[in-house]
């Protein structure tokens, strides 16, 4: 895999409240420039949301009401994270997720494409039991000595699925190959499917 031949990428990770549709209250976006991670540029918020995170979601990420108190809204920071995901392709684990959370946040934003970290573990690693981003870990054992945080802060996990989509990555060839396994049709930079030749 040529990773120069790569469009700008930034991988992210969200945290929300717990409610349905969530508010966000963790955003990290870690770019990747030429195979590497690059942490010294890397995005990221907290945000207080406007209904309370649920004892759940506090247990998971560790975020609660008290840590986000006094942390800005989502509308003080809604543009900085326009501006800072900008039109670059975006990959997350379990992508629908990230991206329609985000995507409901920031309406005018477009990624100019969409990568799954976990259709792509599918397709990469077949025959696996699981494929959550704690199997994935386990499997592919990237190293994460350098990983900010603690698994399930946005930070994190971005680090970790940032290290898994470049140890995926050297299984392909080029950058049409990767994107053809990894974007979910539907959403932005997918395919578009061959189309049947007509008689007109």
């Amino acid at each position: 895999m040529n990773f120069s031949s790569w469009p700008a990428l930034l991988v992210v990770d969200v945290e929300g409240n717990g409610t349905n549709p969530p508010d966000l209250v963790e955003v990290a976006a870690l770019p990747v420039r030429d195979g590497h991670l690059d942490k010294s540029t890397a995005g990221w918020w907290l945000s207080k949301p406007h209904r309370p995170v649920t004892p759940f979601a506090a247990r998971v990420h560790g975020l609660t009401n008290q840590v986000l108190e006094g942390k800005p809204g989502w509308e003080e920071i809604a543009d900085e994270i326009h501006a800072f995901l900008g039109t670059a392709w975006i990959a997350a684990h379990n992508a629908h997720v990230d991206y329609r959370a985000l995507a409901a946040h920031l309406p005018k934003w477009r990624p100019a494409g969409v990568i799954d970290t976990l259709r792509l573990a599918k397709v990469t690693y077949p025959g696996l039991r699981k494929y959550s981003l704690d199997a994935l870990i386990e499997h592919a054992r990237p190293d994460l000595s350098e990983a900010p945080g603690q698994r399930h802060r946005a930070t994190f996990d971005a680090f970790a699925t940032a290290q898994l989509l470049l140890a995926m990555a050297t299984h392909y060839d080029t950058w049409g190959q990767l994107i053809a396994a990894a974007v979910p049709p539907g959403l932005p930079g997918a395919p578009e499917p061959e189309q049947e030749p007509t008689l007109w």
